[in-house]
């Protein structure tokens, strides 16, 4: 497949690239400093943009692409806001060009704690959810701006995500939070979202992941 990668010089970007690479993908590597890629192959191309504010700017890192996939997203309070203007920029080229097939990070906390969640659980997230409110509501309109686009979106929901190495070994709950899930790697969610590309199952919906 021919994938766009937004974010690729971020942690969970950077994985999705390098197993994307691995697995015979042609991958456009969508970035604002190219010196901060530290993946290269023969399957990728990179693609600067000084700014993600633009959609026409954006739209020949799209075009042709059977799939998009994001790893935007804020590293804590002081970057709150950014993931929902980017990712609109993302739809629009998407919608010029006519691809459909969008996948990007969210997080946990946007969706609902499960029912049968133990009560540490609940009172983590509830924490969670207090201290980073910023970073969460705009995770939320983020995903207000999927649910109104015509894409055939997936947003993915990890909880605290971990540096270690690929296991493929996780739980993916379509609409909902595994029950007790707290943590996964960054490698895996990478490998999750790529895995999620080909199901139907997920289009159009919020996935849980952890382990």
């Amino acid at each position: 497949m021919r994938l766009t990668v937004f974010g690729a010089t971020g942690g969970v970007g950077r994985e999705i690239v390098r197993q994307a690479l691995a697995a015979g993908h042609r991958v456009t590597a969508v970035v604002r400093d190219p010196a901060r890629l530290d993946v290269t192959g023969d399957r990728l191309d990179v693609f600067t943009a000084a700014s993600f504010d633009d959609p026409e700017a954006l739209r020949a890192a799209v075009a042709g692409r059977d799939a998009v996939l994001s790893g935007v997203g804020p590293r804590g309070r002081k970057d709150a806001g950014i993931t929902a203007p980017v990712t609109r920029s993302i739809l629009r080229a998407m919608d010029a060009e006519g691809v459909r097939r969008l996948l990007v990070v969210s997080a946990a906390p946007v969706g609902e704690v499960p029912r049968d969640e133990p009560l540490l659980g609940k009172v983590a997230m509830g924490v969670v959810k207090v201290v980073l409110r910023p970073v969460y509501d705009d995770l939320a309109r983020m995903e207000e701006e999927l649910a109104r686009s015509g894409t055939d979106w997936t947003a993915v929901r990890p909880p605290q995500l971990l540096d270690r190495p690929v296991t493929g070994v996780y739980r993916a709950v379509v609409g909902a939070n595994p029950r007790g899930g707290s943590k996964i790697g960054r490698p895996d969610l990478a490998h999750a979202m790529l895995a999620m590309i080909d199901d139907p199952a997920t289009v159009k919906q919020p996935v849980g992941v952890a382990y």
